[in-house]
């Protein structure tokens, strides 16, 4: 009791709260976003994103060179595509030479080490912006289903080392499980968004992929934000149906949901900073009204505390570079 114990004692000097210090950041906590473009030769800053850029095929090579100089070794691949490419079946999600497929093979052959995750969603390559094939104004989940098992599939010959849907259609996972084995690919891993709730804060990442919906919203098939139970009920069925890895989305407005997660599960869980928390942070600092560096380093150790193994963010590159 005091004044014997005062805890004031290991707190005074950054060596020893260095020391004591439970929760530590590095490299390894990290998954890096990567949106790619057509063309040649593009680094274009997306502008709801200060900052951050999509690549073209042919700039891929030396950004993941120096992503594996900084220490990280994962990313998380996202497309644009042109909206001539797009419709209501997802036939170029499945193209063997479309974009997707052909980055996946660039960066597999500038380091072949680099663990490639890629998006598993239609809403990229949809002509109405949703995640599912639509119907009569509604959202198929059963035929959504088929073509994601053969879009991961696509994937997975290209190299990929996860694939990683987005969707939130039920009985997903098991599908694309199935026919992973099926084909033959047993090591190639599920990171599944198990989690991932009917945000706000998604709109910059739909400004930088022009995936927003075309109509409604996506309320009928992603999370409802007040809802903290259900998140278990969805993550523990995508670990029956073959994930490997389970995510909650968005991150910091849903630290409960995380630690909920994270005590209830026997495997990794990530969590994705998602484009609305970068942007926000990124316009207060423009403001003048927060120090970047602090927050950011504060927001990230939020999460790796509430107990994320994995941490999908945009700011990946400035906090290694920081801690570096």
């Amino acid at each position: 009791m005091y004044p014997l114990r005062r805890n004031r004692r290991l707190r005074t000097s950054e060596a020893i709260r260095s020391l004591v210090r439970e929760t530590v950041i590095t490299p390894d906590d990290f998954l890096v976003p990567l949106f790619i473009v057509e063309g040649k030769g593009v680094k274009e800053e997306i502008p709801s994103m200060p900052g951050y850029y999509r690549y073209s095929q042919d700039l891929l090579p030396a950004e993941v060179k120096k992503l594996w100089s900084l220490g990280l070794k994962a990313v998380l691949l996202f497309v644009k595509v042109d909206d001539s490419l797009k419709d209501n079946t997802g036939k170029e999600a499945l193209n063997p030479d479309g974009l997707m497929q052909r980055a996946i093979k660039t960066i597999k052959n500038a380091v072949p080490d680099m663990l490639v995750m890629t998006d598993v969603a239609l809403d990229p390559f949809s002509s109405f912006g949703h995640d599912g094939i639509v119907s009569e104004g509604k959202i198929i989940n059963d035929h959504t289903n088929a073509v994601l098992a053969e879009m991961a599939l696509s994937h997975a010959k290209a190299g990929a080392d996860f694939v990683a849907p987005s969707d939130m259609m039920d009985g997903r996972i098991f599908e694309i499980r199935t026919l992973l084995e099926d084909e033959g690919f047993h090591d190639t891993g599920i990171m599944s968004y198990s989690a991932k709730y009917a945000s706000a804060f998604y709109g910059p990442f739909r400004d930088a992929l022009d995936s927003a919906p075309g109509f409604g919203d996506k309320k009928t098939y992603q999370m409802d934000p007040a809802n903290r139970d259900e998140a278990i009920k969805e993550t523990l069925m995508d670990i029956e149906e073959g994930a490997d890895i389970v995510m909650v989305k968005p991150g910091l407005c849903y630290l409960d949901i995380v630690r909920d997660v994270r005590d209830s599960v026997d495997v990794p869980v990530a969590v994705y900073q998602v484009s609305g928390e970068y942007a926000m942070l990124k316009a207060a600092v423009e403001k003048g009204w927060l120090d970047h560096d602090s927050v950011m380093l504060e927001q990230i150790t939020a999460i790796k505390r509430a107990g994320a193994h994995i941490i999908a963010s945009y700011f990946a590159k400035d906090v290694v570079k920081l801690i570096s």
